[in-house]
């Protein structure tokens, strides 16, 4: 076990820029990380952040408690030293914050309602593009149920008091055939770039030491990763500000409403609305979000059918 206390740094941190207390703005900070209430390899719960993970040196468990004005955090496994050496970036201490004062009164208001909002970096790849994935092309709530699906049936038991389970090994999920994803709803356009993760993750260790840019044109020469995918995943794996999810279904009509008040948006009106805030549009975007904005509903409700019923 891997032990260390890295409370006066990001107290620090966060004393130039929020008076909110520790706890809260590590809650939401850490809260990026998990996909779903109920993740097999992360949970967040009453000031208390888990999660089982691989890193270059193998696979671990951390342990972050935030509660009261303390952040103490452990780790178990071969990975433990990597992992507790990211601590401050993942609880969001290297990322200096923005006041937005030139913004559309949408922006400031929600900065002004979460001041706290941070981007923490996990430098796990792999580990955030996996579920990312899985969102592509399905709704929220079955991405969530087939990544807890991939989880149980290929993941293995993390180290440590827990009893979380690690990602899908790299060498496991590279080995599947696409008809082995398919009965727990992932078809083949999903199945391959989880094979081809499988396949490339040593390279990702090196490509989440890169700046966000040149990283993004890395993840963009594999097979199934492409606009969506890579800006979802930057955010919270490399602390990216700036990414935002080109290609989303909802996101462009959130943010054409909130910032231009169109009900519907495309791809590029969203873009040329974030325009004036590039380098914190990844920002704006979760502020957006955080606050509440919506864009109106229109039609009936639709029955979901999972993939493998169609």
């Amino acid at each position: 076990m891997h032990t260390t206390n890295l409370a006066d740094g990001l107290r620090l941190a966060l004393a130039r820029h929020s008076p909110l207390s520790l706890a809260a703005t590590t809650g939401q900070t850490l809260s990026y990380y998990r996909f779903g209430r109920n993740d097999p390899t992360t949970r967040l719960e009453a000031g208390e952040f888990w999660r089982a993970t691989y890193t270059p040196d193998g696979p671990a468990t951390l342990h972050i408690d935030f509660r009261g004005d303390e952040l103490r955090s452990q780790a178990w496994g071969p990975g433990g030293d990597w992992m507790l050496q990211r601590v401050g970036a993942m609880t969001g201490a290297n990322d200096p914050g923005y006041v937005f004062t030139e913004a559309h009164p949408a922006i400031t208001s929600a900065q002004r309602d979460h001041p706290r909002l941070r981007f923490g970096a996990s430098f796990t790849l792999y580990h955030e593009l996996l579920p990312t994935v899985l969102g592509q092309r399905v709704t929220g709530g079955e991405a969530v149920n087939q990544w807890r699906a991939l989880v149980q049936r290929l993941g293995d038991a993390a180290p440590g008091p827990t009893d979380l389970r690690l990602p899908p090994a790299p060498d496991a999920l590279a080995a599947q055939p696409a008809w082995w994803f398919h009965p727990i709803g992932i078809e083949a356009k999903r199945a391959e770039p989880l094979r081809q993760l499988g396949k490339h993750a040593s390279k990702l260790w090196q490509w989440a030491e890169l700046a966000p840019t040149d990283a993004a044109a890395k993840l963009a020469l594999l097979p199934g990763i492409g606009a969506w995918t890579i800006g979802s995943a930057l955010g919270s794996a490399l602390g990216d500000a700036d990414s935002v999810a080109v290609g989303d279904f909802h996101l462009k009509n959130i943010v054409g409403y909130a910032l231009a008040g169109r009900a519907r948006s495309t791809d590029e009106e969203m873009l040329r609305l974030l325009e004036p805030y590039r380098g914190q549009r990844g920002r704006v975007v979760r502020l957006l979000l955080a606050a509440g904005h919506t864009a109106p509903k229109f039609g009936p409700r639709q029955r979901v059918l999972p993939m493998n019923r169609w």
